[in-house]
């Protein structure tokens, strides 16, 4: 894949500008999004509905785990149309085509951070402090990836082959946040029923978000190490798949 590096920036870049070409605000509308979306559910969520005490902002609270969720959504339903909207790329020249998909995830990943700088300035407004922990977001940043780009791939080769595959997984996202601890924390559900987050790896991801940039601690390791397994034999899985799919791609296009 390092062999395609110049083909996987150039088609990163492209996404990129792309996006933002003929808007006026351009790339703030990456960060304005997530902003406007954390402003809302803060008000709803601690004003009117008044959830209980989280021992630290309900902005920021909120926003560290809307980051992590928008830009698993964000490139799961962007990678899903990739091989249809360049399906003249497919035609025309021979590469792996999961290079289509990872320039996408990196994309979503200029995104990711540039709304990240939000986070910070929240940070420092509500005076929390930066703790050496910190530096953990980037292993948890590498799990999620990699637990995205196999989904990714996954759902890229099928949504080709069936169209009805987009409006499945928007469905999907829409039941799967509510199952993820994006708004409230875990420790609101009774324990019986705390199994469902134990089994969903963005739930497991967020609370480490949380845990290593505002509780000024170590993540739980063996969760985190169950999560990153999980999403290795995701990845490997899904990869096999599409690489199994992709010899039939130029047909279909």
């Amino acid at each position: 894949m390092l062999n395609y590096w110049p083909l996987i920036k150039k088609l990163t870049l492209r996404e990129i500008k792309a996006r933002y070409k003929q808007s006026f605000l351009g790339f703030f509308w990456i960060i304005l999004n997530p902003f406007f979306q954390m402003i809302i559910m803060s008000f709803v969520f601690s004003k009117i509905l008044r959830f209980g005490n989280f021992g630290v902002p309900y902005p920021l609270f909120i926003y560290a785990g809307l980051l992590p969720w928008t830009f698993m959504v964000a490139s799961l339903q962007s990678s899903m149309g990739v091989f249809v909207s360049d399906a003249s790329l497919i035609k025309k020249i021979y590469f792996p085509r999961e290079v289509l998909v990872i320039a996408t995830l990196l994309a979503k990943t200029f995104d990711f951070f540039l709304a990240s700088i939000i986070f910070l300035l929240l940070m420092i407004f509500y005076q929390v402090p930066f703790t050496g922990f910190m530096i953990i977001f980037f292993l948890i940043f590498l799990i999620q990836f990699i637990f995205t780009y196999g989904l990714s791939l996954l759902l890229s080769a099928l949504n080709l082959f069936y169209r009805d595959i987009q409006y499945l997984v928007n469905l999907i996202i829409t039941l799967w946040f509510y199952l993820t601890p994006v708004v409230y924390a875990v420790e609101f559900f009774p324990a019986r029923y705390r199994i469902i987050f134990q089994l969903n790896p963005m739930s497991v991801l967020i609370n480490a978000y949380r845990q290593v940039l505002l509780g000024g601690n170590w993540p739980n390791w063996q969760s985190l190490a169950i999560a990153a397994l999980v999403s290795i034999l995701i990845f490997i899985f899904c990869h096999r798949i599409f690489k199994k799919l992709e010899r039939l791609f130029a047909d279909i296009v």
